[in-house]
């Protein structure tokens, strides 16, 4: 059973773990260690079994139209921002929660999914804003579950496979690994849910404790549910090393956000290597979703079917 909201910190540390092939990997390691036996070789963190060719399909994230559907008077409405995603001639369409009507009804949400299917577009995902990082006692940390369970339920009424979630922050004068548990609980509390409803939740690198491969190859080896996966943003790591930290990462990802640009560890940004983002990719054996996340300065609307072609001729090429 699963941690509810009101445990303390204390509690989540202690609660007794899954026994799941990383955890006997794990185990059995440690008591052949113990007995003087040398460890089996073996990964205590499995890649997404992949089978058949690489395989790529590709989508636009609403995020890149975020000026044009955020404020109280957006510019465009989702409805328009789908319509752009099959002019551009995609297979899908990301509908980034932040854009939706404050008060989300069943009807305005079988209203979305009927028009990706009369355009032949797929709702290849959708992606919230959430903070796992708030302490067991905080009412914080139940708002924020709630709001992950509630975005699971639309996902599965729009037949979207997958949500972008993120970890959340290391709050000031809690220890690191308390923090770190208290974000694993939450997002096996959350995948619990959303495995009924048939979604996978996916992690971002975005940042704080998922800020590198290092970081968030903890969350991939620590928290233990089927239905947990990882949403690699390509722009996401500010390293000298980004490709190398892609690189790592990509054999976990079930879907992939691109951006336009890298940025090092000065977070000085250089235009990204398409070429050698496929590369990587293919090399993973990655099947899904490529999504364009467009975050420069110029209209989205002629920008986004630009990149969307440069994308295909690598990935496709």
């Amino acid at each position: 059973m699963k941690n509810n909201n009101c445990q303390q910190s204390a509690h989540i540390e202690a609660s007794p773990q899954k026994i799941t092939r990383r955890r006997f990997v794990q185990s059995t390691a440690a008591t052949m260690a113990i007995a003087g036996a040398a460890a089996p070789v073996a990964s205590a963190i499995d890649p997404v079994k992949r089978t058949g060719q690489p395989k790529f399909k590709f989508s636009l994230a609403a995020y890149s139209y975020r000026s044009l559907l955020s404020g109280d008077k957006p510019q465009m409405s989702m409805h328009d921002f789908i319509s752009d995603c099959a002019k551009f001639g995609l297979e899908g369409t990301e509908l980034t929660s932040y854009y939706f009507p404050k008060d989300v009804t069943p009807a305005y949400l079988a209203s979305l999914k009927k028009h990706c299917f009369t355009l032949g577009l797929d709702v290849s995902g959708t992606a919230v804003g959430n903070d796992f990082g708030h302490g067991a006692d905080d009412p914080k940390r139940a708002t924020q579950i709630q709001h992950v369970k509630t975005w699971v339920d639309h996902a599965a009424a729009m037949s979207a496979p997958v949500i972008r979630i993120f970890a959340g922050h290391h709050k000031q004068g809690r220890d690191e690994v308390v923090s770190h548990k208290l974000m694993v609980s939450a997002i096996e509390e959350c995948c619990d849910y959303a495995g009924s409803k048939g979604v996978f939740l996916a992690l971002e690198n975005h940042g704080g404790p998922t800020a590198t491969a290092k970081g968030l190859l903890q969350f991939i080896n620590d928290v233990q549910s089927p239905w947990f996966t990882v949403n690699l943003d390509t722009g996401n790591f500010s390293s000298d090393n980004c490709y190398d930290e892609i690189e790592q990462i990509a054999p976990y990802a079930m879907n992939v956000q691109v951006k336009v640009v890298t940025r090092n560890s000065a977070r000085e940004s250089q235009p990204a290597d398409f070429n050698r983002l496929a590369k990587i990719l293919k090399d993973a054996a990655y099947r899904g979703y490529i999504v364009l996340e467009y975050e420069e300065k110029q209209d989205p609307r002629t920008q986004s079917p630009i990149y969307i072609e440069k994308l295909k001729a690598a990935f496709l090429g």
